[in-house]
């Protein structure tokens, strides 16, 4: 199961990642405006986090042998068949919900510098 935790950390934080890029990407593009890089920033990272819940959300029902993590997972270490859909769900979903957190959190602080930027501003 430990290992499963840890292959499933490691594609979402590879996706989370490749966001991650994009957004810093259209922040770098909008620097000339600290207050507007950061304002979207701040959404990019919320719609980021409500990507993630959804996916968590999706994780219950989805086939466990067309996720990502099943097939990292080496075939002698694989749960059985019974076993393999609560496993992987469940630590997908713990997986998403941990990087929505985080996310959360950044979005949170992108917000609030926005805010201070905006009071520097004027």
């Amino acid at each position: 199961m430990e290992l499963m935790r840890r292959i499933a950390y490691e594609t979402v934080l590879r996706a989370c990642g490749f966001a991650s890029l994009a957004i810093f990407c259209v922040m770098i593009g909008m620097s000339f405006d600290p207050h507007a890089a950061f304002q979207i920033g701040a959404v990019l990272t919320l719609i980021l986090t409500m990507v993630l819940l959804f996916k968590a959300r999706e994780a219950r029902t989805k086939d466990h042998r067309r996720m990502e993590l099943w097939l990292y997972l080496p075939q002698e270490l694989r749960p059985p068949a019974d076993h393999a859909q609560w496993a992987s769900a469940t630590v997908m979903r713990e997986t998403y919900f941990a990087f929505a957190r985080w996310t959360a959190l950044i979005a949170a602080v992108m917000a609030a510098l926005a805010l201070a930027f905006s009071f520097v501003e004027t």
